[in-house]
């Protein structure tokens, strides 16, 4: 199947998902969304379940490219990571799927794929199952340090002052991830990972 056609069903998916709770979301309405037959959907995904940890991988994947981009942009390492926070809790407001992932808090309405490794039974060919693990909480934590720390740290920057960087994305990360559970008021998210990162080596 075209990745397109992949994504169009994943978006189908993805929508009825908004507006109904994933045990009442059918193959047949998603396929029909997607303008596809019922077998095209169970060809590519293999079952509900198969859909249902590819639309959270997919999830996932918007949420890390997001934070390269974060990561990437203007400015000096505490505005990028004070970007990549924002992101964080932009991102988990809006996505139920990416706050469930974040936070590891999967409401009923969500589906909630297992997050273990699944057995590779499918006739669905390897590069399109989702049967690797899905990311936990934290491993998301851990995924976005690391790659902040790569980001920002650049050559020659001397062990020490790594270790300092690497505590100070972790903090941003988690001030990012505590916003998404107990929205912050006035100044939210961006004035919380200032001042604690103020108060840090970056």
């Amino acid at each position: 199947m075209m990745p397109a056609a992949r994504d169009s069903l994943l978006d189908a998916a993805y929508t009825a998902l908004a507006r109904r709770p994933w045990s009442a979301v059918r193959m047949v309405d998603v396929a029909a969304a997607a303008g596809v037959s019922r077998q095209t959907l169970y060809n590519e995904f293999g079952s509900k379940e198969g859909l249902a940890r590819a639309l959270v991988r997919r999830e996932a994947d918007g949420y890390l490219v997001g934070v390269e981009r974060a990561l990437t942009a203007h400015g000096d390492a505490r505005e990028r990571l004070t970007a990549t926070a924002e992101w964080t809790a932009s991102t988990a407001r809006e996505n139920a799927l990416v706050r469930a992932m974040l936070t590891g808090c999967w409401s009923e309405r969500l589906p909630s794929p297992t997050l273990s490794a699944v057995p590779s039974s499918s006739a669905v060919p390897a590069q399109r199952r989702a049967d690797g693990p899905l990311p936990s909480p934290g491993d998301f934590v851990a995924l976005v340090r690391d790659r902040a720390v790569t980001v920002l740290s650049g050559p020659g920057v001397a062990k020490s002052d790594s270790a300092d960087l690497a505590r100070s994305c972790e903090l941003a990360v988690r001030i990012a991830l505590s916003c998404v559970a107990a929205p912050p008021g006035e100044g939210g998210v961006t004035d919380l990972v200032r001042t604690a990162l103020h108060r840090q080596p970056v």
